[in-house]
Order: structure tokens, then sequence, then C-alpha cells
């Protein structure tokens, strides 16, 4: 069974170049990422909402 995901695949793929693990994906797909790198992918998203919710705050 496949989980639907919560963020959009273009956010992934563009967190997951900006972290080094792009090169994974593409080779070997989402569930070769580590955990450790779910994680900071996670870190990346929350860090982009808050920003962005700032942003439309101001």
């Amino acid at each position: 069974m496949s989980r639907k995901s919560i963020m959009p695949e273009s956010l992934r793929t563009e967190i997951a170049k900006e972290l080094s693990v792009y090169d994974i994906v593409k080779s070997q797909g989402w569930q070769a990422v580590s955990a450790r790198d779910c994680g900071n992918m996670v870190k990346k998203a929350i860090e982009i909402a808050a920003r962005n919710a700032s942003n439309t705050q101001s």
C-alpha cells in the first residue's frame, strides 16, 4: 500500500537536491533515503513553511 504524501513532489525534490539526497532518490527511490535524511527534509520543509507564513503576515 502506498502512502499519500502531504508534501508536494516538487518541494520534496527541491529539498532533496538542497540536502544532497537527490542522487539516492534518483537511483534507488524514496524508500532508500535514510530516516536521518528524511528527518532533515522535514525540518527543512518546516523552516520553509514558517518563513512563508511570516512573509504572508507581514
